[in-house]
């Protein structure tokens, strides 16, 4: 992957020499351990619900969604552990993203939920038919891609949170992804749910995840007008960059 360019790169130096080692084994530990359970939750999600092992859909996706997280991990772990310790924090600072994420999680839940039950039932067979193995296939290969996207904006951006927040010494990102749209994880992301259930093979989930979208876009909005309140050259920065989430679509 190509270098950003010099008077462009915002990459901060290796500090993986500035972590003791004790304190990296211990960040190493918690993302272990989060992975670990994060895929036992899925794997109970995806084959509790479909009541049988005996569904590769589910087997393809939890090989392709959590071998690439899992280089994420090794990969920031050795490069930047910092940066992985600052992606823990998960405390939001403003109550309306608490309240958008309050009331997302049972939207989430609902729809992981669906895939499952609807191979024990049978529903998108009865509705519309099997999803088409190229499909599901396709599929796969895109969510792949989203994850690999999401490493992209993570590897351009060492200030990527998972709160809305603006760092001290941080600055605009304007290469990589973030040349073509300003918020190039939540697209990443909303790829990465809309191919979900296809890629499980249940058309009937397909709505559940597309409801998704509409927490994104509340959530990309209130960061926006944070990140321009607060954030040095951000104003302009999109007035270059015009695409908030999806190209030639807004």
């Amino acid at each position: 992957m190509p270098k950003p360019p010099p008077e462009l790169k915002t990459k901060r130096k290796n500090t993986s020499s500035a972590m003791p080692s004790r304190a990296k084994m211990s960040l190493g530990f918690r993302l272990g351990l989060g992975l670990t359970l994060g895929l036992i939750f899925a794997f109970a999600v995806l084959f509790v619900t479909s009541g049988t092992l005996d569904y590769w859909q589910g087997w393809a996706f939890l090989a392709v969604f959590f071998i690439p997280n899992a280089f994420t991990f090794i990969y920031f772990l050795k490069r930047d552990p910092k940066f992985l310790e600052r992606r823990l924090r998960n405390k939001e600072q403003f109550d309306e993203q608490k309240l958008l994420l309050r009331w997302g999680k049972p939207f989430y839940l609902v729809a992981f939920l669906l895939p499952g039950f609807d191979y024990r039932w049978g529903w998108s067979r009865t509705l519309m038919g099997d999803v088409p193995l190229w499909l599901t296939v396709f599929s796969l290969a895109m969510v792949l891609s989203s994850l690999l996207l999401i490493f992209w904006v993570l590897y351009v951006n060492r200030f990527a949170s998972r709160i809305v927040e603006v760092e001290a010494g941080q600055t605009v990102i304007s290469h990589g992804p973030y040349r073509v749209v300003r918020h190039p994880y939540y697209f990443a992301t909303v790829l990465l749910w809309i191919f979900t259930p296809l890629a499980l093979g249940s058309w009937v989930a397909l709505p559940a995840f597309v409801l998704l979208i509409p927490f994104y876009v509340i959530r990309l909005l209130g960061e926006e007008k944070v990140l321009r309140a607060q954030l040095e050259g951000y104003s302009e920065y999109c007035l270059r960059t015009r695409v908030r989430l999806i190209p030639l679509v807004w």
